[in-house]
This record gives C-alpha cells, structure tokens and sequence, in this order.
C-alpha cells in the first residue's frame, strides 16, 4: 500500500485555486524530491500530507488515514521547515529528551553525535542559534526521529555548503541503514539530485512529472558546439534551455533522435551528452528560450 495517496485533491485559498485536481502515489521506503518553482504549491501540498491544513476537495490519505487532525499520522510524521520553533526556556538537550518521549524511533545517541559534529552545544536555546545553526538542528532532529514518513521543506536555509553537503551525506547513510519514506523540497536541485530516487515536479497548479529521477534525464539531451556549427541544426530540434560559456554554446533538446543523426552530430564537432537532473528540471521548467541570456542577447547598448 503507498504511504501517501491523493485522488483528485484541490485546494484553494478563498478564490484562488493553489493545487488543481492532484492524483498522486508515493510508495513506501523512498526519497523524494519535490520540486518546482516558488509559489506553485510545494509546501501547501506537503502541510495537506502532515495534516496541518485540509484539502478543500478530493481524497488525501496517509497510512491509509485522512491526515487532517489525526493523531496516528502526527505520531508517525515529522514535517521539518524554518518555521520549527520551540519553548524558550528549553535547552537543545532539554528538547532531546522531549523528542524521545514523543518519537518512537528517536535515536538520541545519533542526535547527539551531529549536533557534536555540526558544533552545537547542548546547553544553547533554539532561540540563540544563527539561522545556519537553527536549521541544522532541525534537520537533525529530522533525521534522528527516524519517523516512518519523513518530510523536509527547504531545510538548508541558511546553511553554509560544507553543512548542506553533511547533512545530504548524514540523510543518506541513515536512511540506507533505515529505509522510510522521505520528501525532500529544494531549490538546490544540484546538490541533492544524487540523493533522490524519484521526483515530482509541481508546475501550473498541478503535477508535470512523477517518475524516477534516470527517467527525467532520459527525457532530454544535451548538444555542446560552437553556436554557429549548432545553428545548423535549428530547425531540426526544439531547443529546451540554451546557454553561453565561453566559445561554446549549449542546447538541451528532446531526447527523440536516431543514431545515424546521433553520428552526423558528432561528425559536426557537436558533443552529444547526457543531463543532469537539474538540467532536465529547468527544462520542464518551462525555460523554452535561453534563460537570461536572452535578455542580454537582445538589448541594444548605445
């Protein structure tokens, strides 16, 4: 049975529509990254699966439940963003012994060895912390609950990229040694991409893709070659996403080609490769053009 079913869920604010008949499976024991540009819905829909808001129509389940109010899903659910506050009176490892009588899972000895390695002494308040520190510890108390679903909206606000690179490298080796089914929202595509096994891609009030993360980068390719040699082949791909480095321009175009054109390329002096999954994202991005590199390819300076 999947973790997390919608069926035809909406939610809107007042009048304005923010997701648009969802109809979604997220199976068990998987990270997932979810992704999409700011204001489409990413936290909105995550808040509707912790069941802090209600879904204004259609049918949301968690372990089999509505997840709006329900205890059973709050105590199997942990839902990790920069808005975590806590009683100031407390000290960190006050709120450690809180979270071990809250989280079934709760491994204080792991917490207590990232916050060591991530420098942040048990005796500070939450409220004292930097917002680098904050969010590391939150993400900690993330990873250390162990939670049978598990979701993190932007937890590296803040953080520098030596911490952003522990705690992806934390996430995933506790994980591999604890499987459950994680949701993962950034803006930092590039960082995470080797984490993920499958990605949603939020776009238009709806779902643009929901699959594995090796079947969005199979969806396009990449041409690298002088902008002139590629011009040669304008009309013969639609061109996805287009940038300059240097004496070399870059295409990212529909993977759909066959190997005899695949050979005519590389004749050219075209690099034919494969994308990376952020690539492929700001792709199905909807980045038809080049990006703002078109901005300035079109002024005109006096």
């Amino acid at each position: 049975m999947p973790v997390i079913t919608l069926e035809n869920v909406t939610k809107r604010y007042r009048s304005t529509t923010i997701l648009d008949q969802l109809n979604l499976e997220i199976r068990e024991n998987t990270i997932t990254g979810l992704i999409g540009r700011n204001g489409v819905g990413k936290t909105t829909l995550m808040k509707m699966i912790a069941g802090f808001i209600k879904e204004s129509d259609g049918e949301l389940r968690v372990f089999g439940e509505r997840p709006f109010n329900s205890l059973s899903v709050s105590a199997n659910m942990i839902f990790v963003d920069d808005m975590m506050g806590f009683p100031d009176a407390m000290t960190l490892e006050d709120l450690l012994l809180e979270f071990n009588r809250f989280y079934e899972n709760w491994d204080g000895e792991l917490a207590k060895r990232l916050l060591k390695y991530f420098r942040l002494p048990l005796t500070l308040n939450h409220r004292v912390l930097s917002k680098g520190k904050r969010s590391t510890f939150n993400a900690i108390v993330g990873i250390a609950a162990r939670c049978p679903l598990t979701m993190f909206d932007e937890p590296i606000t803040g953080m520098d990229a030596g911490a952003r690179s522990d705690f992806y490298r934390a996430l995933l080796k506790d994980y591999l040694a604890h499987p459950r089914t994680i949701l993962l929202s950034s803006h930092h595509m590039e960082e995470m991409e080797d984490l993920l096994e499958d990605i949603l891609l939020i776009e238009g009030k709806g779902i643009a893709f929901h699959s594995s993360i090796t079947e969005l980068q199979e969806k396009f390719i990449k041409f690298q070659g002088k902008e002139n040699v590629l011009k040669q082949y304008a009309n013969q791909y639609a061109v996805i996403h287009r940038t300059s480095t240097g004496p070399l321009t870059e295409w990212i175009v529909d993977n759909e080609h066959t190997k005899a054109e695949l050979t005519e390329l590389k004749q050219a002096g075209i690099r034919v490769s494969a994308v990376s999954a952020s690539e492929a994202y700001l792709a199905m991005t909807g980045q038809t053009r080049g990006g703002v590199d078109d901005v300035f390819d079109t002024m005109e300076y006096e």
